[in-house]
């Protein structure tokens, strides 16, 4: 689902047709600033990637017609909308049907915002020489200006623009980068049934950095894996060691949106979500499958303990001592009114004694 992130902008994964007609999709998160009036995505949130790390494909919001629903022109894709952006459509897939709706609903939206007037569109030109012209101390770059629709659309010409770069350069840009990140299936594990599993960011324990795993939760376990194609996992937390579930609390401190942390006897693991339903999501599922194996009520302590009672070698130990400990102090006991009936019998024997003339 596209959610805001700190910068009052719409984030979120969508999968895209990079190469036009390919019929190839590919997941990359996308960013929708309509202060910067344009549409970007990259290999992974941003905040995952080595800094400064370039975005894979960009459009001006101004280039985009239309956005719609292209169940009909694409029925093999699954949660489809297209985006029309001069000579070139844009296929994307949602996760799913709301997400479609919600996706389109804010890129209409964006579209609304930011689509110059009339008068602006003509003065466009003009303004855009002045800029060459009046660099105001920065490189000057050329520009090729091209009709659509009706709509100028002013494209840089040199390499170094990439990012503001119109539809033609952003082909370009596309084609050195064809690697793209799993989709979220599941993968069925050997002996427990999969209660949820999906990627998500998961901070190092000891450089402290941020990694994409993939999470596999079931019945008993949390494992997390290098990738979804890996058979051994890199960890596995055990339920029973798990103490609590919850929206992380430092997430402002560690800027990063959709963090959940999951409390354990021995370390804290602080996990991100691609988005607050998906954050949501994994929370409800761990501490559902906690109260399911513990029972309502129950902490992990309380298990333990109920553990180590209900081993029948621990049992039959515990009951031996008891029975001794009680044979102990029943010994006790005899002893000690033994002991005391005989210093009061000694005592009456020295008052008699006392007694005589």
């Amino acid at each position: 689902m596209p959610y805001v992130d700190r910068q009052n902008r719409i984030c979120g994964f969508l999968d895209i047709e990079e190469n036009e007609n390919s019929g190839k999709f590919l997941r990359r998160y996308f960013i929708l600033d309509t202060r910067e009036d344009n549409l970007v995505w990259y290999m992974d949130n941003p905040q995952n990637l080595p800094s400064g790390s370039p975005p894979v494909g960009a459009i001006k919001l101004t280039y985009i017609s239309k956005v719609s629903d292209a169940t009909k022109l694409r029925p093999k894709a699954e949660f489809c909308f297209v985006m029309n952006a001069g000579m070139r459509k844009y296929f994307l897939q949602a996760n799913d049907q709301q997400d479609l709706v919600e996706w389109v609903n804010v890129l209409n939206k964006a579209i609304k915002i930011t689509v110059p007037k009339q008068s602006d569109l003509l003065c466009q030109p003009d303004s855009s020489n002045r800029q060459v012209e009046n660099p105001g101390g920065k490189k000057q770059v050329s520009y090729r200006t091209e009709i659509v629709g009706g709509v100028p659309i002013i494209t840089p010409t040199q390499k170094e623009e990439l990012n503001e770069c119109g539809e033609e350069d952003d082909r370009n840009y596309l084609k050195r980068s064809q690697s793209h990140l799993p989709y979220f299936t599941a993968k069925p594990p050997p002996d427990n049934a999969v209660i949820k599993a999906g990627y998500c960011v998961k901070q190092g324990a000891v450089m402290k950095n941020w990694k994409r795993r993939y999470f596999q939760l079931d019945e008993n376990t949390i494992g997390y894996f290098k990738s979804e194609q890996e058979k051994e996992p890199l960890r596995i937390i055990p339920l029973k060691e798990v103490h609590k579930v919850q929206e992380c609390k430092q997430s402002d401190i560690m800027m990063r949106d959709n963090l959940f942390e999951i409390v354990t006897t021995s370390r804290t693991f602080y996990v991100q979500a691609d988005s607050p339903e998906d954050m949501h999501s994994w929370i409800k599922a761990i501490s559902g499958a906690i109260v399911a194996q513990r029972g309502p009520g129950r902490s992990a302590a309380s298990m333990r303990q109920a553990r180590r009672l209900s081993n029948p070698c621990i049992q039959r130990y515990t009951s031996r001592t008891g029975a001794f400990q009680l044979f102990f102090r029943i010994q006790l006991c005899f002893l000690f009114c033994q002991h005391r009936s005989h210093l009061t019998f000694h005592s009456l024997s020295q008052q008699r004694s006392g007694l005589k003339p």
